[in-house]
């Protein structure tokens, strides 16, 4: 009597790494292999350098196209302080702004990425970890939060655009893009509920949800079922704060 030999069925194959650029595709058009792949093999320098170049190139369009003298008279015309300042007083806080605002653009260009995406990988390692019990690495969640910021290019890449097709002062430079509820409210608007409006953007609201992937990848088991809330409840704590600096200052 002839036995048949048994084939045990053969494991199945873990998926191949994602290259740099695939994962800043795949952020766009697979988030979940994506983030999937960053929680086991963590990396942020690409993102964090894009983000970086492209906010260099958006300050030395500004200082091209924005005329920062008008900015500023503006701005201290909409604040609370100008009817207690003299001409001269208003005159010498233009020109002062009007002076430094290039060098500011340059260094919010340069920096302002990679300190956003450090300060909110913090935040957000905290809460999942205290919270959610998501036991990750800082080195994990500035890869998540590096990546989810990705999809803000496309952002970038409008104010670009806005910056070239607009005349010069007609630029909204509080809200250029318009992707957020606060473009279709009055400039009579009360600040706190400005903020507020503001804060509800089409951006926002996209990184939120990637983020919540980005965790939910690195602890399914824990962080099944309440990743996105943990991530919409810091981000709650953040309007919130900044609807009571709106408030105050207002």
């Amino acid at each position: 009597m002839s036995t048949t030999p048994v084939i045990a069925p053969e494991a199945p194959q873990a998926p191949g790494p994602i290259n740099h650029f695939g994962r800043i595709i795949g952020v766009f058009f697979s988030p979940k292999a994506t983030f999937e792949d960053i929680a086991r093999r963590p990396s942020w320098i690409i993102p964090a350098v894009l983000m970086t170049v492209l906010g260099i190139v958006v300050a030395f369009v500004m200082n091209q196209k924005v005329d920062w003298r008008d900015v500023a008279s503006k701005r201290i015309e909409d604040s609370p302080r100008a009817a207690n300042l003299s001409a001269e007083q208003k005159e010498q806080q233009i020109a002062m702004s009007a002076k430094f605002s290039p060098g500011a653009a340059y260094a919010f260009g340069a920096l302002g990425p990679i300190l956003a995406v450090v300060v909110v990988a913090a935040v957000m390692l905290f809460a999942y970890n205290v919270v959610g019990g998501a036991s990750a690495k800082f080195s994990v969640a500035m890869g998540i939060v590096s990546h989810a910021f990705v999809v803000t290019i496309l952002s970038t890449l409008f104010f670009i655009l806005i910056l070239y097709l607009k005349p010069p002062g007609t630029i909204d430079l509080e809200n250029p893009v318009a992707t957020n509820l606060g473009a279709f409210l009055p400039d009579t608007t009360p600040k706190a509920l400005m903020a507020l409006a503001k804060s509800i953007d089409i951006f926002s609201v996209w990184v939120l949800l990637l983020i919540s992937i980005g965790f939910a990848a690195v602890n399914p088991k824990k962080l099944k079922g309440k990743s996105l809330s943990i991530a919409i409840s810091v981000w709650a704590i953040y309007v919130a704060c900044k609807m009571g600096i709106a408030w105050i200052f207002s």
